[in-house]
Order: structure tokens, then C-alpha cells, then sequence
């Protein structure tokens, strides 16, 4: 019985299809309104648009892999992926690092949900790791006599 993929598997689909249309969403106006977001000194705001629909990409591009080597049960490749996956939620967040975003309030939620997703994630990652890991009392060996 594999209960990473028994137990693991819809709960990480749903993880992940929650964070991919939060990212979406919230990775679109940004680029789209860019200029209603706080903007990092010296970097022009055409800038600030490239930068975050590569980002989104390559994020999504690091969840997309970690599915796939899930699916393969080659767990420990497919947590590090996620685990990178993860960080375009808590990038969402760095926008209050700089300042406010003044936005509407869907689009100010997007910021909060995209850091949800990436919690969901870290719990998902941390439950993952630790059944990975278990040492059940058939492996342990005694010290003894």
C-alpha cells in the first residue's frame, strides 16, 4: 500500500488547482495593472510586468514537475519541486514589503488566497515528508542485549 498516492494524491490536486487559478488570477492583474501595485524603486514598471509573468511561469512550471514526479512516486524530487512551487504564494505576499496595493478588494483577496495555497502546500509538504520518513517498528533495530 503506497499512502502517499492512496492518501496524498487528490488532496495535492486540489492543493495545486486551488494555487494555480489563485496564481492565475492574481499573477494576471498584476502584470495587467502593474502600475496600481507598489512599485520596487528603480525598477520601471514594463519591468515589473516581465518579471512577474516569467515568474508565474517558472513557478508554475515547479508545480507542474512536482506533480509529475508524485505521479511517478519519486517523492522526494517531487517534494522539492513543490516546496519550490510554493514560494509564488508567499511572493504574493511580498507586495506588502514595499507597500499597499491599492486595488479592488477580488483582486487585494487574490494576495491573501495565493497565501493560503502556499500554507495548504507547506502542510501537505510537512504530512508528505513526515509519512516518507516514518520508521515503523519492523525497520527499528534494538540497542538492546
Amino acid at each position: 500500500m503506497d499512502v502517499l498516492q492512496e492518501k496524498g494524491l487528490t488532496p495535492l490536486r486540489a492543493i495545486l488547482g486551488f494555487s494555480l487559478v489563485s496564481t492565475t488570477l492574481h499573477y494576471t492583474h498584476n502584470v495587467v495593472r502593474a502600475a496600481d501595485y507598489p512599485q520596487i524603486p528603480g525598477i520601471s514598471v514594463l519591468a515589473a510586468q516581465i518579471i512577474v509573468a516569467f515568474g508565474w511561469v517558472l513557478f508554475t512550471a515547479f508545480g507542474w514537475l512536482g506533480h509529475r514526479e508524485y505521479v511517478r512516486k519519486s517523492y522526494p524530487r517531487a517534494l522539492a519541486f513543490l516546496l519550490v512551487y510554493s514560494l509564488s504564494g508567499l511572493a504574493s505576499a511580498g507586495h506588502f514589503l514595499v507597500g499597499v496595493p491599492r486595488i479592488p478588494a477580488f483582486w487585494f483577496a487574490t494576495i491573501f488566497t495565493d497565501s493560503a495555497a502556499a500554507l495548504a502546500l507547506w502542510v501537505f509538504l510537512t504530512w508528505a515528508w513526515a509519512t516518507l520518513n516514518r520508521v515503523t517498528s519492523r525497520d527499528q533495530v534494538s540497542t538492546q542485549h
